[in-house]
C-alpha cells in the first residue's frame, strides 16, 4: 500500500570463508612488521654487544668494557671526523635550507615556466650521492674542471684548487651536497607556501608589507613545522653521509674530509676491527638519536596542542 514502510531486508551473514583473505593479510603484514622490527632491533643490540669486545674479522665475546669508546674519543681521526661533520653539517643544512627557501619564494610568484623550473631544481634529487660526487669531482679537479676551463678562456693565472687543499676540501663536499638537496627543501617549502590561506597575502599587502618582510615575518613562521621537518631531515642526512665523500674526495687529502661514517667503514671493512667499528657505529647511532628524539618529542607536543584546540 502507498505510504506503508517496506520491511527491512535481513543483512546476510558473512561466511567464515570470506574472512580468510583479511585474516591472511593481517598475518602476513604482522609477520613482515615483526621481522623488520626484529631485524633492526636485533642487529642494533648485537652491534652494541660487539662494541664491548675485541672482535676482529669474526665475533669474539671477550668483554673489554669501554676500551674502544675511549680509544675512539682520543684518536685523531675520530676528532677530525667529527670536526668535519660539524663544518659539513652546518654548511649543508644552512645552505640547502636557504637556497631551497629562496627558490620556493621565487617560484611562489607564479612565474612563467614554473613547471620546467621545478623539474630542473628537483632533478639533482633523482641522482645518487655517488653520481653527484663523481660529477663534482670532475668539475672541481684542477686539471680537467673549472680551473682548466677558465684558463682555456685566457685567464691563465686563475686557480681553483679547493679539492686538493686540506683546509678547503671539506667545502667542496658542502657545495655538492647543497646542490643535490636544495631542490628537496624547495619542494617542501613551496608546498607549505601554497597551502597557506590567500587572505594572509591580502592582509599583508593591505598593511603595506614589502615582499621580503611578508615572507620572513608572516609566511615562513606560518609554515614553521615544515621548516623544522626540513632541518631534521637534512641533519640526519648529514650525519649519515658516506657515499658523497667516498666518490668526491675519498676522505682526502689525507683525512681532511673524513666523516664518522668513513671511519666506521674503515674500521669494519678495511682494517677488520669489528669491535672498534661497532663502537664507532654505536656512537654514530647516538648522534642520530640526539637529533631524532627531540624531533619526535616536538611532533608529539604539536599534535597534543592541536588535539587540545580541537
Amino acid at each position: 500500500m502507498p505510504g506503508q514502510a517496506r520491511p527491512a531486508r535481513p543483512v546476510p551473514r558473512r561466511s567464515w570463508l570470506s574472512e580468510i583473505p583479511d585474516l591472511l593479510t593481517r598475518i602476513v603484514a604482522g609477520v613482515i612488521a615483526t621481522a623488520a622490527v626484529g631485524y633492526v632491533v636485533g642487529f642494533t643490540l648485537w652491534t652494541v654487544l660487539i662494541s664491548f669486545t675485541d672482535s676482529t674479522l669474526l665475533p669474539e665475546y671477550n668483554f673489554v668494557g669501554f676500551k674502544h669508546y675511549w680509544q675512539l674519543l682520543n684518536s685523531r681521526i675520530w676528532q677530525v671526523a667529527y670536526l668535519n661533520l660539524t663544518i659539513y653539517g652546518l654548511g649543508f643544512i644552512l645552505g640547502a635550507t636557504g637556497v631551497g627557501l629562496l627558490l620556493a619564494i621565487l617560484i611562489d610568484q607564479k612565474i612563467r615556466g614554473e613547471n620546467v623550473l621545478r623539474t630542473i631544481y628537483l632533478y639533482p634529487m633523482a641522482l645518487s650521492f655517488v653520481v653527484t660526487g663523481t660529477v663534482w669531482a670532475w668539475l672541481l679537479n684542477p686539471t680537467i674542471g673549472v680551473e682548466q676551463f677558465v684558463r682555456g678562456l685566457g685567464w691563465t693565472q686563475f686557480k681553483f684548487g679547493w679539492l686538493v687543499d686540506r683546509d678547503l676540501a671539506i667545502y667542496c663536499v658542502v657545495i655538492a651536497a647543497i646542490w643535490q638537496a636544495s631542490g628537496f627543501a624547495m619542494a617542501l617549502f613551496l608546498a607549505g607556501l601554497r597551502s597557506l590561506d590567500g587572505d594572509l597575502y591580502k592582509a599583508a599587502a593591505i598593511d603595506g608589507a614589502s615582499p621580503a618582510r611578508m615572507y620572513l615575518r608572516i609566511m615562513v613562521p606560518a609554515i614553521w613545522p615544515i621548516v623544522v621537518s626540513v632541518l631534521v631531515i637534512l641533519l640526519q642526512t648529514a650525519i649519515k653521509t658516506y657515499d658523497l665523500v667516498r666518490a668526491l674526495t675519498a676522505g682526502g687529502p689525507g683525512i681532511a674530509t673524513t666523516l664518522p661514517t668513513n671511519v666506521v667503514y674503515d674500521y669494519m671493512f678495511q682494517r677488520g676491527l669489528m669491535g672498534a667499528g661497532s663502537a664507532a657505529a654505536v656512537m654514530l647511532l647516538l648522534s642520530l638519536l640526539i637529533v631524532l628524539l627531540p624531533y619526535a618529542i616536538f611532533q608529539r607536543l604539536r599534535r597534543g596542542k592541536g588535539g587540545g584546540h580541537g
